[in-house]
């Protein structure tokens, strides 16, 4: 075996009929026994332990499941064992039933090379019914929890802010009425101030009784316009006597603020006291 430069070059074949030297021998890696090329299957040298790596799966006719058989080991006592423990007959339908397309008249098996989603409707369907318009897409599902969350809470909201808005309207009505008022009556008293100090005084020094504001109901008498309103306001429109009370013109002089209700006798009264001007 072998030549002088290489003894240990090529080898015996293992069977005992052969025993041909080959310079590239075959191992078995199930027997790890070296052959030539002519005895290097399985089935040439006759090999006891071929099956040793061989995968064998049996599919269990309970509950569908694949069970692997062991090579060293009985069957069965490998298939008592997946009945024992493995075994759940409830879920033979759910492994044997085959996922077919929705679509309506369409009975094509959906594995993984024609099995598509629809973007809408979030459900697989074959390359035949994969557009909305082939399969009937429902479209889009609505969220409903955000509806039923946002609507009586926009109810409510809105229900709140009439109230609210009736109210502040109302307030600023009366802050704007007040506010008139007071720039009324502040003007009222200032122009009362001013010819108090001046003009009025000068030309009704010997004639101040004829001056006096009159009120209609009591028979007081005022120095101003603005005190007889302010005396009518609070003694008998406050007492209940408002609707007694009647409503009279009165007309004030823009130089003295005298108060007259004949539109007539404050034109007399400016021509006579004031010299016919009312600046």
């Amino acid at each position: 075996m072998g030549t002088p430069e290489f003894p240990e070059l090529g080898k015996h074949c293992s069977l005992p009929h052969c025993k041909l030297i080959d310079f590239l021998p075959f191992t078995c890696d199930r027997c790890n026994q070296v052959y030539c090329l002519d005895h290097r299957s399985y089935t040439n040298h006759q090999c006891t332990i071929s099956n040793k790596n061989d995968v064998t799966v049996v599919i269990c006719p309970l509950c569908g499941k694949s069970v692997r058989l062991i090579p060293d080991q009985d069957p069965n006592i490998t298939w008592e064992h997946h009945v024992n423990t493995d075994c759940d007959p409830s879920n033979f339908e759910k492994v044997t039933k085959k996922k077919r397309c929705p679509a309506t008249g369409c009975k094509e098996i959906l594995v993984f090379s024609n099995t598509i989603k629809c973007r809408d409707c979030m459900v697989d369907h074959c390359l035949k019914h994969r557009f909305g318009p082939d399969h009937k897409c429902p479209g889009p599902k609505k969220s409903e929890s955000s509806f039923s969350f946002t609507n009586p809470f926009n109810r409510s909201v809105n229900e709140k802010s009439k109230p609210n808005s009736t109210s502040t309207a109302s307030s600023k009505w009366t802050s704007s009425l007040l506010n008139m008022a007071s720039s009324i009556r502040a003007s009222a008293e200032q122009v009362w101030q001013t010819t108090k100090d001046g003009v009025g005084q000068s030309s009704s020094s010997g004639n101040r009784n004829d001056q006096l504001e009159q009120c209609p109901q009591c028979g007081a008498k005022f120095s101003s316009v603005t005190t007889l309103v302010d005396h009518v306001q609070k003694v008998h429109e406050r007492n209940g006597n408002q609707s007694k009370v009647k409503k009279v013109d009165v007309a004030a002089c823009p130089k003295c603020s005298r108060g007259f209700v004949d539109p007539v006798a404050l034109v007399e009264h400016v021509e006579r006291d004031h010299g016919g001007s009312s600046r």
